[in-house]
């Protein structure tokens, strides 16, 4: 038997960075593949972008919809 205290611990968190990552690839993947339709490519590649930036996608705002999209 031990004297010493069981040590604190924590659950990692919710959010880790994986998804966000996987979904910005996901819209990478996007934009390379609409090659043919432009204007479906520019708002792929705005997605990216917000999200490279640090921008969330999470909102159920039209107006910050737009705003993210370029619009």
């Amino acid at each position: 038997m031990s004297n010493q205290r069981a040590g604190k611990t924590h659950r990692a968190a919710a959010n880790d960075g994986m998804q966000d990552m996987k979904l910005r690839n996901f819209f990478r993947t996007c934009a390379r593949v609409m090659e043919d339709n432009t204007d479906a490519q520019f708002y792929f590649e705005q997605l990216v972008e917000h999200m490279n930036n640090g921008g969330s996608i999470n909102t159920d705002d039209p107006i910050a919809v737009r705003r993210i999209l370029g619009a």
